[in-house]
């Protein structure tokens, strides 16, 4: 029955993957980055992590589709022709793939009873939990808040550096155009 709609959301993904790949218009690539992140949204529903899913969906879906849409108002909405093919690139990205999908040969295989997260939860949790946070005496609140708040603050801390990239970058441009609007009236 699941496959009646993995199969349907992966032919998505990629389909959608390739069409941003190949566009030129930057405003439509990047509606198509935002209907790819709520398709990723779905399959990381249907893997069984709504954390991850209500995650993707607020910074991939919105938080990046504004920050680009942000970013796409103050440069141009067509793609620039390239006067060579982008060869170093593309390897970059093979290599990175290949990297990736390296990494995952240990994994164990999706839906093996036998995978840890499969098992139980991992008994020194339950263990040291106590003593790792100083004192709480509910396990689940020590996973919850303070063992995932680690990765939380990792997710906000990202989040956080981008948008202060793209202000950077922002208030850079805002500045380059004052300063040859003062060189012009000056002249």
């Amino acid at each position: 029955m699941s496959s009646l709609i993995d199969f349907p959301i992966l032919a998505l993904l990629a389909i959608t993957a390739v069409t941003i790949a190949r566009m030129r218009d930057l405003w439509a690539a990047i509606m198509f980055t935002g209907i790819y992140s709520f398709l990723s949204a779905s399959w990381m529903l249907i893997l069984d992590a709504p954390d991850v899913a209500f995650t993707e969906a607020a910074v991939g879906a919105g938080i990046a589709t504004v920050l680009m849409l942000s970013t796409l108002a103050l440069t141009g909405k067509k793609d620039r022709q390239l006067a060579h093919a982008p060869i170093m690139p593309f390897f970059l990205v093979l290599i990175t793939g290949c990297v990736l999908v390296y990494g995952t040969l240990d994994m164990p295989h999706f839906g093996d009873p036998n995978a840890p997260i499969q098992l139980h939860p991992n008994p020194s949790f339950v263990e040291k939990s106590q003593h790792d946070m100083h004192g709480l005496p509910n396990v689940v609140t020590a996973v919850l808040a303070s063992y995932r708040g680690y990765d939380t603050l990792g997710e906000t801390t990202v989040v956080l550096t981008a948008g202060i990239a793209v202000m950077i970058i922002l208030r850079k441009e805002k500045d380059d155009g004052d300063q040859e609007a003062s060189t012009e009236t000056i002249s």
